[in-house]
């Protein structure tokens, strides 16, 4: 059964495991409980905390004496990396001196101890990989940004489907993948030569330069004749190249660049 679209400012969420997160913090918003989001780096933890509690400082678990010092001040706290504090006991010592509430974030698993010391309720985010449906709609989001950020109002790109979107780090790769999508395809003749200037200037200055970095140009054309002409024989034909060169070519290159 098809579930809805939620979109709750930041956080997105159509996968069964996002909005069964969003339920837990909807929840968190009407007790004051202290909560832990526990997810691996990029999916979605501190945009579920800002949720929960909009207007609270975030601070990094890190650094032990802005914890105190905020929670001392502040009546909540967002505390992200809660696994970097280094002294537990003082951080507990001082919420409950204070009556602070925090919500924080993990991305490493934390002694049971310790959690249930701390926190009335943990939600734990799946990464993208198990949140498919998390991902178009959060590609079309960070396309939405990207045209903003750079003052053009474009729809979304229906490219974007047939775009390889990259989740191995969640959304920091995800929003990575879409910006160099965007940028690829505002990028002119000029563009591409002066972003390859910039690129080689960094890299020329041995004796067989020409032969060392021509693979630049080989293997993403070898790519895109394999996608667009299917065969070998093909390829050869329209690039005006002889068979064995290019076999040759693909040969070199097809263990590390991947090339099939």
């Amino acid at each position: 059964m098809a579930v809805d679209a939620v979109d709750h400012t930041k956080y997105i969420a159509r996968s069964r495991a996002s909005i069964e997160a969003l339920k837990s913090a909807n929840l968190l918003k009407s007790l004051n409980i202290n909560a832990i989001v526990l997810g691996e780096h990029g999916v979605g933890k501190e945009a579920l905390c800002k949720y929960i509690l909009p207007d609270a400082v975030v601070v990094d678990g890190g650094d032990i004496n802005e914890i105190i010092g905020y929670i001392s001040t502040q009546d909540n706290v967002v505390i992200k990396d809660f696994d970097k504090i280094t002294n537990y006991q003082k951080i507990k010592s001082a919420i409950e001196a204070y009556k602070t509430r925090i919500i924080a974030t993990s991305t490493k698993t934390l002694n049971e101890r310790i959690l249930d010391d701390f926190f009335s309720l943990k939600i734990t985010i799946p990464p993208l990989s198990e949140r498919k449906e998390d991902v178009a709609l959060l590609a079309k989001k960070f396309f939405e940004e990207v045209s903003s950020v750079f003052g053009e109002k474009k729809e979304v790109d229906t490219s974007l489907e047939d775009f390889q979107l990259d989740i191995s780090q969640n959304c920091y790769s995800l929003r990575k993948s879409v910006y160099l999508k965007y940028l690829i395809d505002s990028l002119s003749e000029d563009d591409v030569m002066q972003v390859m200037e910039e690129f080689l200037s960094k890299r020329i200055g041995g004796r067989n330069d020409y032969r060392d970095q021509l693979y630049l140009f080989d293997v993403p054309l070898i790519r895109c004749g394999f996608k667009r002409f299917n065969s070998q024989l093909s390829m050869s034909e329209r690039f005006g190249l002889n068979r064995n060169t290019l076999r040759k070519k693909i040969n070199d290159y097809k263990d590390k660049y991947k090339l099939d």
